[in-house]
Formats: structure tokens, sequence, C-alpha cells
């Protein structure tokens, strides 16, 4: 009876749908987006206008000439791009603006009149150290009204490629080497940004994990490490969260532009994921616009006049069908009916920013992880009132990293500042570097934006504290903290000399500041205010507490200032690992590849393009998944972060000692401390591996409690299903569960396991039966552990 309902009310509507498109036939009426049936109103489009559609309106940028494609409405000053408007069919122009860590649009715009700034969040890899899905919506849903607030239809973020190597330039964007936090940090986020009625755009659509040649280097990785890592959380972000648009990446991906990969954009995106909206390019990514509208890459950003004349020309030539162009603008269109231009939204231009500042304090605060505290020293004692602050970033912040990533601000609070806020007092330290910082900034070019990016101006060194500089402070603080900073950005890869590593001056600046300070009994903390992994094993013995900040947003000292004084209680935890020397993390025997610059070309701008490629050797086993598997100790592992209380595990129950469906796994997490606190609790399963070659150990489950008084207890549940359970098999194109015995790890860290129990699987579980795609043209020895 169901059945026969719902034939007929689907031949109702399709009925009805014909009726509707003859009334405008014969009326003669143009068909109007919204009022009309989208496919009568991409009828109605003339096959230039479809040729423009699908292309952006160029770029409008201080610095660079405009690359116009017939407009050159600039609706928001700053935006990264716009589409192409038909009014006589009452499609508007739609705003797309950068960034994953908040609006960047102009702060000045031609009239001068006022400031359009926008708030600097906690850039992705701290959000993700939060392990809090609940506190990373409320984050998305302040960023989301700002996006709505001024005029923008889509942000282009989250960014959400896996931490790779320690020494990707854009890690600071992107959240965790591990999917399943890269997914559910990404669709909180995503939930939050559009519950406000905008858009977002996930990015880079795939294996985007290096900026060294990331226009032509080719990432040649096997399915099964590209579907269990790579793929993964892009899966979970598209499946919970329904993000409007993808953002296809730079890369070749075996081979071929992941903007031209019609197994990537349609087979998987949209047959085995359902995606229901569209996706665009990166800015001038690919390099064939008819391969790319064949892939189903919808929208090409930010548009040249050249791909709509190829697109155009392909269609007339046959060599493109033009149902595959409709196909595209359908896509579009779909998601533009939900835009705020399209429902003429009133945009005020005035969010608010004093709200969203504290809601960004508090994240930053929350997400911060406490590497080391020995003796207690944190939080900071009544008793501490004078501090000296070494290290210049302690009076000059980095709020988040550069290139689109980067927000025009109003401000943001350096450490100092935020120490003085807390109502401490600093030695004479601080007039010292606030003079040193006034003399070096004097001697930077002026750059605007492309000037930056292009030749990015060398960070100011570290000042070399002399002994006696050192020792005045040390007798006139209670305790010294020390501030080490590290940013980077859109474009480039990190280095490991002065980067990765510590200067000599920084490293001589922590022995000569523990030495002085341990020598009169006090105290001394270090906060790392950096954007990606750093070495931390040379000199990590040496101070008494280390507080990793990551980059903190426009609040950033009063949240580090916060954590510092017990005001929060830090519950962060490492997404990323921190090995115990480079040569430890698989990937660096091939990152970030090899050149070809015999086969060199011209690109956009005059750019150097050199045709590369990186071989993904160490397949699955990134991050915590290698050191596990292969008794790597690092420095500070996954999901590692310590308190200023202590939690006890109990009572792990499972619902059942053999898998049918689904188990149930419980678990009791009790305060055992003085003071409130939260705990991040983290479900691994270890997995039989007769077949395939498994990790140690993977996450599974994740989950924040409530802030637990001393002495509460609450009790956390994950749900394991068969998806939770499976692997790739790549010769039989599916994901199976093998059959045998799985251990479920209840831990505080990857390695910190708390409490185990098993139970079985009676026979293999063809979980997901896929298309068998994206296979690399080449063999890869990927690594593999030892039976």
């Amino acid at each position: 009876m169901n059945k026969l309902f719902s034939t007929a009310l689907a031949f109702f509507f399709v009925c009805a749908n014909l009726f509707v498109s003859s009334i405008f036939a014969q009326s003669g009426e143009t068909p109007q987006l919204g009022k009309s049936p989208i496919k009568d109103v991409i009828a109605a489009m003339t096959l230039e206008e479809k040729a423009k559609f699908v292309v952006g309106n160029g770029l409008h940028m201080r610095g660079l000439p405009m690359a116009n494609v017939g407009q050159t409405e600039d609706k928001v000053s700053g935006a990264a791009g716009t589409t192409f408007a038909i009014p006589r069919l009452g499609i508007p122009s739609i705003v797309v603006s950068d960034g994953p860590a908040g609006v960047r649009i102009d702060s000045v715009r031609k009239d001068g009149s006022r400031t359009y700034y926008a708030t600097a969040w906690p850039v992705g890899t701290l959000l993700a150290s939060s392990w809090d899905t609940s506190l990373v919506k409320n984050v998305g849903e302040a960023f989301g009204s700002e996006i709505h607030d001024y005029g923008i239809d889509i942000i282009l973020g989250p960014a959400m490629n896996i931490h790779r190597n320690p020494l990707g330039g854009r890690n600071f964007e992107y959240l965790s080497e591990d999917p399943l936090v890269s997914g559910e940090i990404s669709a909180a986020l995503v939930k939050g940004i559009q519950s406000n009625g905008v858009g977002t755009s996930i990015k880079h659509f795939v294996a985007n994990n290096q900026e060294t040649d990331r226009m032509s280097v080719n990432t040649i990785v096997s399915e099964r490490a590209l579907r269990e890592i790579y793929l993964r959380g892009f899966e979970i972000a598209v499946k919970e969260a329904k993000p409007w648009t993808v953002m296809s990446s730079y890369n070749y991906l075996n081979v071929q532009y992941t903007s031209e990969n019609y197994d990537l954009l349609t087979t998987i995106l949209r047959k085995e994921w359902n995606f229901g909206g569209f996706v665009m390019t990166d800015w001038f990514g690919g390099k064939d616009p008819v391969a790319q509208q064949k892939a189903g890459n919808n929208l090409l950003m930010p548009g040249t006049p050249a791909q709509s004349k190829a697109i155009l020309d392909a269609v007339k030539s046959g060599a493109l069908d033009e149902k595959i162009l409709d196909q595209n603008i359908e896509g579009i269109l779909n998601i533009m009916l939900k835009s705020p231009t399209f429902k003429k939204y009133a945009y005020s231009e005035h969010p608010n920013l004093k709200k969203d500042a504290e809601i960004s304090r508090q994240a930053a605060a929350e997400s911060m992880i406490l590497l080391k505290n020995n003796s207690s020293v944190l939080p900071m004692a009544n008793k501490i009132h004078s501090i000296a602050l070494f290290g210049y970033r302690g009076y000059e912040l980095i709020a988040g990293g550069t290139g689109s990533g980067d927000v025009n601000k109003a401000y943001k609070i350096s450490l100092a500042q935020g120490l003085k806020n807390a109502g401490y007092q600093l030695t004479d330290a601080a007039a010292f570097y606030s003079d040193y910082l006034t003399t070096e900034k004097a001697k930077q070019p002026k750059k605007n934006f492309i000037e930056e990016f292009m030749n990015p101006t060398p960070p100011i060194p570290e000042y070399a504290a002399t002994n006696d500089f050192i020792a005045r402070n040390a007798s006139a603080a209670d305790i010294a903290i020390i501030t080490i900073g590290r940013n980077a950005g859109e474009g480039r890869d990190r280095k490991l000399v002065g980067d990765y590593f510590l200067s000599d001056s920084e490293k001589d600046l922590i022995k000569n500041v523990t030495n002085a300070f341990h020598g009169q009994n006090k105290k001394v903390i270090v906060v790392l205010n950096i954007g990606g992994v750093i070495d931390v094993s040379s000199w990590k013995d040496s101070p008494d507490a280390i507080l990793l900040a990551w980059q903190p947003g426009l609040e950033g000292g009063n949240a580090i200032a916060d954590v510092l004084s017990g005001k929060v209680n830090p519950s962060g935890k490492l997404a990323t690992t921190f090995p115990s020397a480079y040569e430890d993390d698989p990937s660096s025997k091939n990152f970030p590849g090899k050149e070809f610059p015999e086969k060199a070309t011209t690109g956009n701008f005059g750019m150097k393009l050199i045709p590369a490629e990186v071989v993904y050797g160490e397949g699955i086993y990134v991050g915590y998944r290698y050191f596990n598997t292969f008794h790597v100790q690092p420095a500070y592992e996954f999901g590692y972060g310590m308190s200023y209380t202590n939690f006890d595990y109990s009572n792990l129950q499972l619902s059942s000692s053999s898998f049918n469906k689904q188990i149930t796994a419980t678990v009791t997490i009790k305060n055992a401390g003085k003071v409130p606190g939260k705990e991040v609790v983290q479900l691994y399963i270890s997995a039989p591996a007769q077949k395939l070659d498994k990790p140690a150990e993977e996450l599974k489950g994740f989950a924040k409690t409530k802030l637990l008084k001393p002495g509460e207890s609450q009790t956390i549940s994950f749900t394991i299903t068969p998806e939770k359970l499976a692997s790739f098999d790549t010769n039989a194109t599916a994901w199976i569960a093998e059959a045998g015995s799985y251990s479920v790890k209840i831990g505080a860290s990857s390695k910190d396991i708390k409490l185990t129990k098993a139970f079985s699987l009676a026979s293999d579980l063809v979980v997901e039966k896929v298309h068998k795609v994206l296979s690399p043209t080449v063999e890869i020895n990927e690594l593999k552990p030892s039976k």
C-alpha cells in the first residue's frame, strides 16, 4: 500500500512539473529561478550564458589585475570571488570568501567611513585539540553569524587535509593526523556555520598534504590508504553535516588532476557518499576546463574568460555534451536557492564581534594542551605576582597562519597583555622586548598581500638575551615564562633548520633562563605559540611546565593567561603526534617528494611550475598508526594532554561478547582530583590481521565529559558499528570486517590505555562493496609491519 501511494505521489509531482512548464511555455514568460522548475531555467539560458555560469567572475585583489568573466561587481570587498549572474532569469551572483579561521574580507573599503573586521578564531589544529564537537559547533554558529552579517553566501572552509608530515605549511588550518577526528570536528563546524543559512566548502579534496609544488605534484597513493586515511574524514563530514560545497584540490592524484577526476568527484563523492551540493575548484586549479566539467567539477574559480571560451567551443564542437554542462549548472542552482543572496537577505555588516571574541577566547582556552607540569607548577599559585616574560612572541602573538587562512582582525591580545589583564605584573623585560620589536619591525619592508605571498618576509630573529639581562629578571620575578613562536602558511612548506628545530638563540634562551631561575629555586614555563609540530626532544627536560597554545586567535593572550592562572583547567589533547626525532616520522623519507625541473613551465602570474611526484610509501601508517604499530616512542603521543586534576577510569562494559549488528561500550569517568575538570575519553580498537595488515590500534570513537566536580562521575557510551570494524580490501573492492577477536581499548591517549575488553566476530563481514577506482598506475612499495 505504501509503495503504491509513493508511486502515485511521484507521478503527481511529475505531472505537476510538466503542467507548470507548459504554462510558462504557452504564456511566453521567461522562467525565473525559484518560481520556475530549475530545468526550465537552464533551458532558457543561452549557450554563452551557460559557459559563463560555470566559471567565476575572476579575481579582484589588491596588487593583482582583475580577470573578468563578463562582470566586475565586487559585492563584498576583499571576498575571494563571485559567480556569474543572469538577472533576466532571476539568477543572482553569490559571494564566496576565505577562510577557515575567520571571515577574510577587506577591513577598510573605498569610502573609508568605517571598518569591517572579523573574529580570528582559534586555528583548526587548536579546535581539533578540544576533541569537543559541542564546543566546535558553538564556534561554528558564531562564525556563521559573521559570514551571514557580512553578506557572504559560502565560506571556503573548513580545511581538513591530514597532517601527513610535520612540515606541512598549512597544517595549522588542518585538524589532525587522524581521519575520525578530522571528520567529526569538521562536521561539527559545518553544522554550526550552516545553521545560519550560509554554506561551507570543505577542502582540499583530496591528498593535498603539502604546499611544495602543490599545483604540479602528482600524489601517488594506494587506494586503501586513500580510502582509509585521506578520504575518510571528508566522507564523515559529507554524510553527517551535508556541506553545501566541496573544493577540489590543486594536485594530481595518481596521474590525474583531482578537479578533472570523474572517479573522485562523481563516483565516490556523489554515487558512493550521496553528496548533494556542488564542487568548485581551488583558485586556478586544474588545467582543462572541459575535463573538469566532465568530471563533475561544477564551478571553476575564480574564473577566466579562456575557461568559458573553452567550454563554449567544446559544446559547439561536440567535445562536451551539453547535458553534462546542464547537470553542473543544476547543481549550482540547487545550492543557490538556499543562499542569503537569493533570499535577498538584508545583511547588517555589523556582526556582534564582542560576543564572538568571548566565544573565541573560551574555545582557545579549553583546547590548549598541557604537555608538562612538574611539581604542579601550574596553575600559578596565588603567591605568584611578578613574571619575567622572555621571547618576543610573548609580546607579539601569532593569532593564526598566513595566506588565505589569515583574518583581518581589529586587534590581537598578546600574552603580555593577557597576563596584565589577569592581574600579574611584568618585569622590565617587557619594556626591553617592546623596544626590540619596534626596532626590528622598522627594518621590515612594507608589502601588500600578494607581495608577501610571493616573497615572505623572514621572521624577526629571537633576541639573544645576555646572562646579565636574565639574572636581573630572575631576581625581580617570581617565575619565568618563555614564549616560542612559529608561523607558516599557504604556498610553501616549513623547513627543518630554524623552524622545526629551535634556533641557537632560542635553545640558549631556554637553557640560560632555566639555569638562572632554578638557581634561585624559581620555576620556568614554556608557552608554544606555534602552527605546526616542532622539535621538543632537545629541550623539553629543562623547563618545569610546557603549555601548547597553538595559534589561538585574536583573544589568544587572554586565553593563555586563563589557563596559566587556573581560571580554565586545560582539557585539550594532541590531535597530532610530536615525534622524538623528525626522522621517526615515516613520511620524512619522501616528503615533499621529487621534482623534475627540466620539465618546468610558467603558470599564473609568472609562477614557475615544476612537475613533481610524491609517493605515500607509508600507506595507512600515518601518525600514531605508525608509532604504535612499529613501536617507535614519540616525544608526545597522539591523544596526550594533562589536566590540573586526575581522572579514574572504571567499569568498562560491552553489551555483548560477540558482534551482531552493533555493540555498545560504556565506561565510567570520575574526577579523582581537587579541582573541576573535563576529560577526553578515547576508544581504540585492535582488529584481527590475518588477511590484511592492520595498525596496532585505531581510534574509533571519542567523547568529552562535562565539567566534572571533584568526586563527580559520568558514564560515557560508545556505539560500535560494522563500519568501525572494517578495513578496505583492495582486491575485494570492499570494506570488510575480518572474523576473529577484537579488543576495545579505552584510553586517555593512544598509549595510555586504561581499560580493555574483547569481543568476537564469527565470520568475515562485508560492510560495503564499492567501485574500484583511483588505483595508482605504478607499484608502491608500502610500509608493512612484520607478522
